[in-house]
């Protein structure tokens, strides 16, 4: 009798259809991850449809990718365009892009909360073999986990997706700790004053953490610190952490989360916009331009230069890459981003192209050796055959590609947590350090003579670094593919969703 009523409950699971409904933060590389994950979901198991409430903060990418997103599967992914809500001033966001996120998302709960009910009134019913679908929770952005009290008065298990590394999330659970013991902010290193480089003791990390390679926000007194310890305090009320990670990569992480104590983690990664959609400001002359100068260079012959969607510099630092380019003698392609526009005092020089913030000659000097462009399709330039080192600002999602196409790094973070990265990467010989704890918007000055040395030692054909980023490429691979680590993850994950419906 006992298994029969078994087989009538595994039959039923397997006829249950469910929906997720997935709550991104509105960032290009939170929202894309997000949006390729669910994308993963559905095409693993015929049962899961999702709906994704989006919130729209500035016109962009993200608008284009939205509508992308809805085109490919129209039938299982939905996309709900939340209502506008008042934006903190942009004042904070100046002094605090963490604390400006967590006040913004704080102003969304009240039309999450009606989204979600009006999904689950739509989805419900009293039958639980009439086939058709439930909500079987909320998946939240890191920057939304405070939502998971949205999740417990509904009755719905809430999942928080990560779409940064495992490691992160130990630095989550130690900001936590460390929070009840002293809720004062970090101390930044400042050797001269007799404040030391402390060392951290942070879950998933092998070795201690130094401070000055921890995220800007754990020293950041203007909400930075407070907005983080919040979001980091409601993980452990989740139903589990996914996290767009590989247990080949990160094993010692994983290995450290997969201890009962805390919700339990999936790493599903990598999950990567293989088809990735140009951006606005990439026209196909442009890219065309890309590639046949791309293809008329040698194998492994060219270092890419990228710093993310942010990465912009200052001319002083502009005219350091450029000379420390041009004395490695390397063959390049810069992808350059202009500075923003200042309100500064009346005197401010906005420059119109990259030339004008450049050494004189330098471009004639440089011919066919290097080119500079302004966005670049980053995945196609590292999936070609020419490019053999990236210099990188270690954001996640570019940590990821490079990987993924066995391209080793050099790291010059700048924000967020790209300091933590570049040390991971470091510590797991993945990359040859420049800088590990480089900040952007500081009057430091990255010089000619590191960036050369950065761009010789990762050009060098038989360097270890080079060795271990091929195997770990494939290792990647391997994961996301039938019986790899992260399908079986995935799998594990959606049995788990299901049986917490």
């Amino acid at each position: 009798m006992e298994r029969a009523e078994q087989e009538i409950r595994l039959n039923r699971s397997e006829m249950k259809k469910v929906e997720l409904i997935f709550v991104p933060a509105p960032g290009v590389g939170h929202l894309v991850s997000t949006g390729e994950f669910a994308k993963r979901l559905i095409h693993f198991d015929h049962r899961i449809s999702v709906t994704i409430l989006s919130m729209k903060w500035f016109p962009g990418f993200a608008d284009a990718y939205t509508e992308s997103l809805a085109a490919c599967e129209p039938d299982r992914i939905h996309i709900m365009h939340l209502p506008q809500v008042d934006l903190p001033s942009l004042d904070l966001y100046k002094l605090s892009p963490e604390a400006f996120f967590y006040e913004a998302i704080q102003n969304y709960f009240v039309p999450v909360r009606n989204a979600v009910r009006d999904i689950m009134s739509m989805t419900s019913t009293l039958d639980p073999d009439s086939g058709s679908v439930r909500v079987a929770g909320l998946v939240l952005d890191l920057f939304c986990s405070p939502m998971v009290d949205i999740a417990t008065e509904l009755g719905l298990p809430s999942y928080i997706y990560l779409t940064t590394n495992a490691a992160f999330f130990g630095l989550m659970l130690y900001l936590s700790t460390r929070h009840l013991q002293n809720s004062s902010v970090f101390e930044y290193p400042k050797p001269e004053t007799g404040n030391t480089d402390l060392e951290h003791l942070i879950p998933g990390f092998v070795n201690p953490v130094p401070s000055r390679v921890l995220p800007s926000f754990v020293f950041n007194k203007d909400g930075g610190y407070n907005a983080l310890v919040k979001i980091a305090e409601k993980f452990g009320l989740a139903n589990g952490i996914i996290v767009n990670t590989f247990e080949e990569l990160e094993t010692y992480a994983v290995n450290c989360f997969y201890n009962g104590q805390n919700p339990p983690i999936y790493p599903v990664g990598p999950v990567i916009h293989l088809n990735s959609l140009s951006h606005p400001e990439l026209d196909q002359v442009q890219r065309d331009k890309i590639r046949k100068w791309l293809d008329n260079q040698p194998e492994s012959s060219v270092v890419y230069l990228c710093f993310g969607s942010m990465g912009s510099h200052v001319p002083l630092q502009a005219k350091e890459i450029a000379l420390g380019l041009e004395k490695s003698e390397r063959r390049f392609l810069w992808s350059f981003h202009m500075p923003p526009p200042q309100n500064d005092a009346a005197g401010t020089v906005h420059y119109k192209n990259p030339e004008e913030m450049l050494p004189q000659g330098f471009m004639e000097r440089i011919q066919e050796k290097g080119m500079i462009c302004g966005w670049a399709p980053q995945l196609e330039v590292l999936g070609h055959r020419a490019v053999g080192g990236f210099v990188s600002h270690c954001g996640w999602n570019s940590i990821l590609e490079s990987l993924w196409c066995g391209v080793p790094i050099v790291t010059w973070p700048m924000h967020a947590e790209q300091q933590l990265n570049a040390y991971m990467m470091k510590e797991m010989g993945l990359a040859v350090v420049m800088k590990l704890d480089f900040r952007g918007g500081t009057s430091e000055v990255v010089t000619a003579k590191e960036i050369e040395e950065g761009v010789r030692q990762i050009m060098d054909a038989g360097s270890e670094v080079r060795k271990k980023v091929k195997e770990i490429a494939g290792m990647a691979r391997k994961a996301v593919t039938e019986g790899g680590s992260s399908f079986n993850s995935i799998g594990r994950f959606i049995e788990d969703m299901i049986g917490n419906t």
